[in-house]
């Protein structure tokens, strides 16, 4: 794993490993960050501010003290000068320091050092996927949204669970509680916690669960 990274710092945004963030790329900051990525390592780091960041250039506000580093796997440039990236998540980080800014983007010192279970094959074994698919349900439910259950039903544990947690409008808080989820299990009850505590109270009928294996 690089050292140093850049950081992309995006509250609200979730890359988990083994996952992958689209992002759309149009700060000259940030494309800058891209472009000195594609030339390097192509690597960049996804963290969230603990406040808002706003687009003056010198804007620093504080890191949450977990990121995740992803490496770039699409790249496309769009007419109007933006970029349209895919990033794949790797190794979560901590933060061991922050360097000056280059080229008007921020870099850390990155520590893997107590993620390497992150490059380790994660068990799904002692996770209840129907739980899962009923909390979802219902979540979806209170919202009026509808889903592909024969999809979801082929989809992966993991994927599953990465993929609710990075797409649902989750807190800021809430996404970084999941980053920091150890394992994937404690991830999956805390994935099912929040489905579950957000759709209470919703006086819409709740379907009963389509059974997913």
């Amino acid at each position: 794993m690089p050292a140093p990274i850049p950081v992309f710092p995006l509250q609200g945004a979730l890359l988990l490993p083994g996952a992958r963030l689209p992002l759309n790329i149009f700060e000259p900051r940030y494309l800058a960050m891209v472009d000195d990525a594609l030339a390097g390592h192509r690597t960049i780091g996804m963290i969230q501010p603990k406040t808002p960041e706003r687009t003056e250039p010198d804007d620093r506000p504080p890191l949450h003290d977990l990121g995740c580093a992803g490496r770039l796997v699409s790249f496309e440039e769009t007419a109007d000068g933006r970029y349209l990236i895919g990033l794949r998540g790797l190794c979560r980080f901590g933060v061991a320091g922050e360097l000056d800014l280059h080229n008007g983007y921020r870099r850390i010192r990155p520590d893997y050092g107590a993620w390497a279970v992150d490059f380790e094959r994660r068990d799904d074994a002692g996770i209840d996927r129907e739980k899962l698919a009923g909390a979802l349900k219902s979540y979806l439910a209170a919202r009026q949204l509808g889903a592909d259950w024969d999809t979801i039903g082929k989809t992966p544990t993991e994927e599953l669970i990465s993929i609710v947690a990075m797409v649902c409008p989750f807190s800021p808080i809430e996404k970084q509680a999941l980053l920091e989820s150890r394992t994937l299990t404690e991830r999956a009850e805390l994935i099912i916690s929040m489905l579950i505590i957000d759709s209470a109270g919703d006086s819409a009928a709740t379907p009963a669960p389509d059974r997913v294996n």
